[in-house]
């Protein structure tokens, strides 16, 4: 399970890419800048919500043994 700690830095990564990116199209004048918020705020989102399912699953494999 060595992949749920990997997979939620890997959201984190495209929620900071995403955010740049939005940035960098808000800073051009761009009007398409709001794809870009929404598309990173959910890859945060994912972070935390990952985070939070690998410490209970980890609790939960922990109080069956």
């Amino acid at each position: 399970m060595k992949y749920l700690s990997i997979t939620k830095y890997i959201y984190l990564g495209i929620g900071l890419i995403m955010y740049y990116d939005a940035f960098t199209k808000w800073n051009s004048k761009s009007d398409d800048f709001w794809l870009s918020i929404i598309l990173g705020s959910t890859a945060v989102f994912m972070f935390f919500f990952r985070s939070r399912f690998g410490k209970k699953f980890e609790q939960n494999n922990q109080n069956k043994s």
